[in-house]
């Protein structure tokens, strides 16, 4: 069939006009094209020429701020300061050592610190910057910053290092950071990325490392972009870390301040509790030493100063020093008599300045004896055959027992480094520890805090705050975390009867107010603020038969490390009990002469909140109290307390 020419013709013209429509759309989009290429290859090829192919991506860590620490009125304890440092990245410096030559031509570098970061290079990923000097002045730093195109890999830095403002007061309680070693590491399973920045912080010991966790918060990170020499062109995006939680502990600093200023040089050791919530007020071991010394890495010489000294200085002595109780442990020897039906308060014991046991004479500490004894001139005067007796029939399990419940022997879970579980002996533990039965003498040793029985002067303030009290009362350091209020250390009663804990408080009361009292001397005479205490003189050595015919030798006459530990335990107000009081002076002599006076003060201290009027003392000593209240208020003028914060 033929078509029409007019169809032909219409058909034509439609085809040409989709030609025409489509080499259009070919030529519009060829021309889009052109012009990205242009805009791309033209107007911004500064732009591109920075991501060419001698150019990359870093990502790097951004270190977290560290928790602060705060005292319980929010004074700072442990905080954190700007640090001006140099770092170097190793890949992005190219030859490293005559990068650090020419650093070395514009700012002085430590020796020591440049062998350091030769040996963090060495372990350490190529890309992780690495610190070449630490804790620089501005004028140093500015000089880097100005040649830097001259120094591949070099970056001035700004960053945060802690330091401790209060000085040695909280060392043994807070502790220190220092920079992650390899054998922090080898003790990781999966260390975390931000450990392996080069002297990134992290607790060592004392509080900075039980509580790291929650201390140390979490990385950030940013990426930045550098060319083929390691120089940082411009940081694309940023993360910011997220920030330790800040702490707020128990104690008092300005107690804590006093405490450690009154011990002084003396090696020895201070607890103090709040008998209502457990509170640890106070916490000192002396001597102590600077944290701030071990922040940044501590000289040989520093080191070795601290680690020679006979008195310990690096030794936490209130939790971690474990010490034969001494007469201090006759009240638990007299409440598991009462408890168990042994003895009453009436009851009496002969003491003729000894008793014989298997064959051996167990001596009192009076050689003539106290004659008849009763519960409360026992404790008053603090004789010893009146335990010997009443613990042999009473049995070394039943005290072991009662001493456990009273906060010996027990290892009390506070953040704290090495504390010290202490030992209170059974048959079972000497035939476990020592493959031998328990014999009778072990018992009547035990008696008076002497053989095996060992405790810390933590846990002997925790004893004398649950008898004081009756309640099982735990020590707390941490009273917040980021705000929020940590559990009480009140505690539940304790399934001892009333009668007898009066008993044996009225007996402590007799050794502080009584005339004949073995604390007398020590007591305190202000209104409603009357002490009950014990004191304690444990041995250090053996007295051989020889020695005591001939006379005991007097502490005095002994070199230093063969004295007897001087010991003291109190509260106060006897009538309604606020605190508790534990001090440990080891070496001292007498616990009546040395750690009485030393508790005394510091349980006042606490009391008054602050330096205690003179009417709180006896006459005779007012003029003594007085010269020495002055002297420490200089001694203590020296320590800087810092300034408080609104968020503790």
């Amino acid at each position: 069939m033929k078509r029409n020419p007019k169809d032909l013709d219409a058909a034509h013209g439609k085809m040409t006009r989709r030609a025409l429509f489509l080499g259009g759309l070919q030529l519009a989009f060829a021309g889009g094209l052109a012009a990205r290429m242009r805009y791309l290859q033209v107007d911004q090829a500064d732009e591109f020429r920075l991501l060419a192919e001698e150019n990359r991506i870093n990502i790097r860590l951004l270190p977290p701020a560290r928790g602060q620490i705060f005292d319980r009125n929010g004074l700072i304890v442990a905080q954190n300061s700007p640090s001006y440092r140099i770092t170097v990245v190793p890949e992005d410096a190219g030859d490293v050592e005559a990068v650090i030559a020419k650093l070395s031509s514009l700012v002085p570098l430590d020796p020591e610190d440049l062998e350091r970061a030769r040996t963090e290079m060495r372990r350490s990923p190529p890309f992780l910057p690495i610190t070449l000097a630490d804790q620089i002045g501005w004028e140093d730093i500015s000089k880097v910053a100005v040649n830097a195109p001259a120094l591949p890999g070099v970056t001035p830095e700004v960053g945060l290092t802690r330091v401790y403002p209060q000085l040695d007061d909280f060392a043994h309680v807070v502790g220190y950071v220092g920079p992650v070693s390899d054998y922090d590491l080898s003790k990781m399973e999966d260390p975390e990325p931000v450990l392996m920045i080069p002297r990134f912080q992290i607790g060592k010991v004392g509080f900075e490392a039980r509580r790291e966790d929650v201390l140390r918060g979490k990385a950030g990170a940013k990426r930045v972009e550098v060319n083929a020499t390691g120089r940082v062109m411009r940081e694309l995006d940023r993360r910011e870390g997220i920030s330790g939680a800040d702490m707020q502990l128990t104690i008092d600093a300005e107690l804590q301040n006093y405490v450690q200023a009154r011990l002084g040089r003396e090696s020895a050791a201070a607890v103090v509790i709040d008998c209502e919530d457990g509170d640890i007020r106070a916490i000192c071991s002396s001597p102590s030493f600077d944290p701030n010394l071990f922040v940044r890495g501590i000289s040989v010489a520093d080191y070795r100063m601290l680690t020679e000294d006979k008195y310990r200085p690096l030794s936490n002595k209130t939790v971690q020093g474990t010490y034969p109780p001494g007469s201090t442990f006759k009240m638990i020897t007299a409440l598991a008599a009462l408890e168990n039906g042994v003895i009453g308060p009436e009851e009496t014991v002969w003491c003729p300045g000894y008793l014989k046991v298997a064959g051996r004479r167990f001596h009192c500490w009076k050689r003539a004896g106290h004659g008849h004894v009763d519960l409360n001139t026992s404790l008053k005067r603090s004789c010893d055959v009146y335990y010997y007796d009443v613990a042999i029939k009473t049995g070394i399990d039943k005290i072991s027992e009662m001493a456990n419940m009273f906060g010996l022997g027990i290892k009390h879970e506070l953040p704290m480094s090495a504390v010290a579980q202490g030992i209170t002996p059974t048959k079972d533990w000497k035939a476990s520890s020592y493959g031998k039965d328990w014999l009778i003498g072990d018992t009547a040793n035990s008696s008076i805090g002497q053989g095996y029985m060992l405790a810390s002067p933590l846990q002997l303030a925790v004893m004398t705050a649950r008898i004081a009290t009756g309640r099982s009362v735990t020590p707390r350091l941490l009273k917040s975390l980021d705000g929020v209020e940590q559990p009480s250390g009140a505690g539940e009663p304790l399934a001892v009867s009333g009668n007898s804990l009066r008993m044996v408080r009225r007996g402590m009361h007799s050794v502080s107010n009584d005339r004949r009292g073995t604390a007398y001397r020590s007591r305190i005479i202000g209104d409603g603020m009357q002490m009950a205490g014990k004191t304690g003189t444990s041995q250090v050595r053996n007295i051989t038969a020889a020695e005591r015919a001939a006379g005991v030798i007097r502490n005095e006459d002994l070199p230093w490390e063969r004295r007897d530990h001087a010991l003291f335990v109190c509260f106060a107000p006897y009538d309604k009990p606020k605190y508790a009081v534990a001090v440990v002076v080891e070496h001292g002599g007498g616990g009546s002469k040395a750690a009485a006076p030393v508790a005394r003060d510091v349980l006042l201290q606490a009391l008054y909140n602050g330096t205690p009027p003179l009417e709180a003392y006896p006459n005779a000593d007012r003029s003594r109290i007085k010269a020495q209240q002055e002297r420490l208020e200089r001694e203590r003028v020296k320590r800087p307390l810092g300034s408080r914060s609104s968020r503790a």
